[in-house]
C-alpha cells in the first residue's frame, strides 16, 4: 500500500488507472470493523482500492468535536495494509482547504430533516469534501455505511444532480454483539454509558417490529419507542423519526418504505442509528 499525502500526487495517480475499476472508501479515520466491511467489498468488486483518511473540518459545527475527534493514523495504516488497499490518501487540512478557499455546495430538501435539521451546515461540509475527493480520486464506485443513511442519500442526490460518473453503494450497518452500531465515537463512552448504549438500537428495533406487524400510525409507534429510551435518565433524545426512505420527510401514516432513525446524547456522546423497513 502506498500512502499519499498530497492532492497533486493523488491526481497524477488517478490519471493513470489504465482503464481499471477503482473502489473508493472515504473515511475520517479511527477505523473499525464497519469501515473495513466497506473496504472488503471494494476489494472484491474493483481492481484498485483507495481509502481516504481525512478529518473534515467543514462538517463540524462550532461546538462540535473536531479537535477531539480521534486520530489514529498509524493504526489506520496497518489496518488498511492488512486489507490489501492500494492507496491511502491522507492529506493535510491545508491541502484540501487552502487559505483562499471560498467555494460551497448545498443540497436542499434532503438536508431539512434528521441530522440536517439539528446540525445546520453539516451536510454542506460533507458534500463539499466528497465532491473534492471524487474529483481527486476519480473512483468507479464509492462505498458508504447505512449508519449514515441521510448522508448517503444526500451524496447520491449530489452525484445525480451534478452528473458524476460514480456508482454509489450503501453497505449494511456493522454492529457489536449487543446491537450497538459501530462508530468511531463509541470510544468516548464511559463503561457505564457503554452498557446503556444498546438501548438505542432496541428502541429502533421495537418500532421496526411494530411496522412489520402492520401498524400504520407513525406517531404512536414513535412515542412507544421513545418511552423505551426513557429508562435511562442520562439519555437525551435529539430526534426519533419515521421518515420516507427516499425523501426523508417524516410520515404520519406508514404505507411505503421508511427509515426509522434516531439520534441521542448519552452523556456528551452523540450516537445515531437507523433501520430501513420495506413495508
Amino acid at each position: 500500500m502506498k500512502t499519499i499525502n498530497h492532492v497533486s500526487e493523488m491526481i497524477e495517480i488517478s490519471k493513470d488507472y489504465g482503464g481499471k475499476s477503482v473502489g473508493f472508501v472515504p473515511t475520517m479515520g479511527a477505523l473499525h470493523a464497519g469501515h473495513l466491511s466497506l473496504v472488503k467489498e471494494a476489494r472484491k468488486q474493483n481492481d484498485i482500492v483507495v481509502v481516504s483518511v481525512f478529518v473534515n473540518p467543514a462538517q463540524f459545527g462550532p461546538r462540535e468535536d473536531f479537535s477531539a475527534y480521534p486520530r489514529m493514523i498509524d493504526k489506520d495504516q496497518k489496518l488498511l495494509e492488512g486489507e490489501n488497499v492500494d492507496y491511502m490518501f491522507s492529506p493535510e487540512t491545508s491541502e484540501m482547504y487552502p487559505k483562499d478557499f471560498s467555494t460551497s455546495i448545498h443540497v436542499g430538501n434532503l438536508t431539512d430533516y434528521l441530522c440536517g435539521y439539528y446540525r445546520p451546515g453539516h451536510f454542506d461540509g460533507v458534500v463539499l469534501v466528497v465532491n473534492k475527493l471524487f474529483n481527486i480520486v476519480k473512483p468507479t464506485r464509492a462505498y458508504f455505511g447505512q449508519k449514515d443513511a441521510q448522508q448517503f442519500r444526500v451524496l447520491k442526490s449530489m452525484v445525480c444532480d451534478l452528473n458524476m460518473n460514480v456508482e454509489m453503494i450503501e453497505m449494511p450497518i456493522v454492529r457489536e454483539a449487543d446491537g450497538l452500531a459501530l462508530s468511531s465515537r463509541n470510544m468516548y463512552l464511559s463503561p457505564e454509558e457503554r452498557k446503556e448504549a444498546p438501548i438505542l438500537h432496541l428502541a429502533i428495533k421495537y418500532a421496526v417490529d411494530q411496522i412489520k406487524l402492520g401498524r400504520k400510525d407513525a406517531y404512536k409507534i414513535k412515542r412507544e419507542a421513545m418511552n423505551k429510551l426513557g429508562i435511562y435518565p442520562d439519555i437525551k433524545i435529539q430526534y426519533f423519526e419515521i421518515v420516507d426512505e427516499k425523501t426523508l420527510v417524516p410520515v404520519s401514516k406508514i404505507t411505503s418504505k421508511v427509515i426509522v432513525a434516531a439520534a441521542i446524547f448519552l452523556g456528551k456522546t452523540r450516537l445515531i442509528d437507523n433501520e430501513i423497513v420495506n413495508v
